[in-house]
């Protein structure tokens, strides 16, 4: 509306409103009206502004900063084989002359923070490709049909900007797809179906002899929530397992996040990676954030090894907390504490690196181990020593109090997981079994006799060094921290029995 019409109208209106109030009409629901209409009006001009055609938002559709697959540390394999993926987009003629069909869509799956989206970023540049990002949560409206109608326009928009741009193809990433391609429940009327079902629809119709072409990719960290339609080749063709870096993965992921931080001499990274295992790609560079922030408190100018090491404590454990407890309760976590560790150093020697008794997070102690190598593969053995070290805080206030704490809940908690990991592999006395088909009380008795067992195997273990209890208990007390030297120098008094 141009300036003189808004003019006109705002001395239209009072002047219709007198007249009809002079005439003895009731202007009341007459004015109730016009706010109505126009607020209505305001309201449809606001989301105009902020949608696009078919209800598609603005700005949400995202283009982000060019990354490359070497700034991504840990995930070689998965580069490796992403980058086999991405070469049908940029030697199409080549795979036509072998009669390879491009891939429509490749799923990146992995537990949260490996660096799925980093991935789909890098990607991007590799091809040269026109780069859409959207989250699985913006398609899900309340009101059916418009997450199906933003589907349409994600991938119409993708086409339209290559062809503009003068690309020769397209990726389309959708974070977090499992929001909208759970599996379906067999009704048709739910936004989310209708949304799946497009999506499904715009995937069978990617593979055109038209240029550009379009390549979808999408990261889930539960794949097994998605819908079966979405995952069979010919849709999702790849899935690429962006896992857990590995010793040399998370070294390489240090070194990234290291090289705008000023380490101290002597400072090894190599020793964090050893201590991190286990940790995802954020975690690692919240590790380097927080020794930095460590290094700022101590108003010092490099990172030193000790702050590290308390990075390290605090990402896995949470921050040092204020707590205050009576001289009872720290007796008993210290008791707790060194029963863990006792266990520790006995099935496995020199495992120990530190037993604390400072609260760290919902913790009020902790014994700290000694880097492993990496392990992937378990034996019984090595299972039951671990319920044993688990068990190993508890048995200990048994001895010196006759009973238990809430102390032990997150102890109990790890022992029952492995000894259901020992279950579903086959290493209890049931034998090989699906645990969806043995009866609950089956189940509870061989839970019940394995935890039975290594409960009085590892009271054994701590009755035969009851000594180095009351040895260590003053100093832990006193000093708050037992180094795994001066831990191992008090067991040497007493005659350490071999391993199981």
């Amino acid at each position: 509306m141009s300036k003189y019409g808004k003019e006109i109208l705002i001395g239209t209106i009072p002047v219709v409103l007198l007249f009809l109030l002079f005439i003895g009409v009731n202007i009341i629901p007459v004015i109730f009206m016009t706010v109505l209409l126009a607020s209505l009006f305001y309201m449809t001009r606001m989301r105009g502004g902020n949608m696009g055609m078919g209800g598609e938002r603005r700005g949400k559709v995202r283009t982000p900063a060019f990354l490359t697959f070497d700034e991504i540390g840990g995930q070689d394999r998965a580069k490796k084989e992403l980058r086999e993926a991405l070469d049908f987009l940029i030697r199409y003629e080549e795979i036509q002359k072998l009669g390879i069909r491009p891939l429509k869509g490749i799923l990146l799956t992995g537990p949260p923070g490996t660096g799925k989206t980093l991935m789909a970023k890098a990607a991007a540049h590799y091809t040269n490709s026109v780069f859409m990002a959207a989250s699985g949560s913006e398609f899900v409206e309340m009101y059916v049909g418009v997450g199906a109608s933003r589907i349409r326009d994600l991938f119409k928009e993708a086409r339209n900007r290559a062809s503009k741009e003068n690309k020769d193809s397209a990726i389309v990433f959708i974070d977090e797809i499992d929001v909208i391609g759970g599996k379906r429940d067999g009704g048709q009327h739910r936004e989310y179906d209708q949304t799946l079902n497009q999506l499904l629809t715009e995937m069978d119709g990617i593979h055109t002899a038209e240029s550009p072409r379009i390549l979808i990719m999408a990261a889930t960290n539960r794949k097994e929530m998605l819908d079966s339609a979405l995952l069979r080749p010919g849709r999702f063709d790849r899935h690429i397992e962006v896992d857990l870096p590995d010793k040399k993965g998370r070294l390489h992921i240090l070194n990234i996040h290291a090289k705008n931080k000023p380490l101290a001499e002597g400072v090894s990274l190599e020793t964090v990676a050893e201590e991190t295992f286990g940790f995802s790609g954020a975690q690692l560079e919240s590790v380097m954030n927080e020794a930095a922030i460590y290094a700022m408190r101590d108003d010092l100018e490099s990172i030193e090894q000790r702050h590290l090491s308390l990075a390290v404590d605090k990402v896995m454990m949470g921050e040092r907390t204020d707590r205050e407890s009576t001289k009872e309760e720290r007796d008993r976590v210290a008791l707790h504490e060194l029963g863990h560790a006792i266990v520790a150093e006995i099935v496995r020697p020199g495992s120990v690196s530190q037993v604390a008794l400072s609260p760290r997070g919902k913790a009020l102690g902790y014994v700290r181990h000694n880097p492993q190598q990496d392990q992937y593969l378990y034996t019984k053995e090595h299972l039951q020593q671990q319920i044993m070290i688990a068990l190993g805080g508890a048995v200990a206030e048994e001895m010196f109090y006759g009973g238990r704490s809430t102390g032990s809940r997150n102890d109990f908690e790890q022992a029952l997981n492995l000894v259901h990991t020992m279950m579903d592999c086959g290493l209890t006395n049931l034998g090989i079994i699906d645990r969806q088909m043995v009866t609950k009380e089956e189940l509870m008795k061989e839970n019940a006799a394995i935890l039975e067992q290594l409960t009085e195997e590892t009271r054994k273990v701590l009755e035969q060094h009851r000594s180095v209890f009351t040895q260590s208990l003053d100093i832990l007390i006193h000093e708050e921290v037992l180094s795994g030297e001066q831990f191992r120098e008090l067991l040497a008094g007493s005659e350490l029995p071999q391993p199981a």
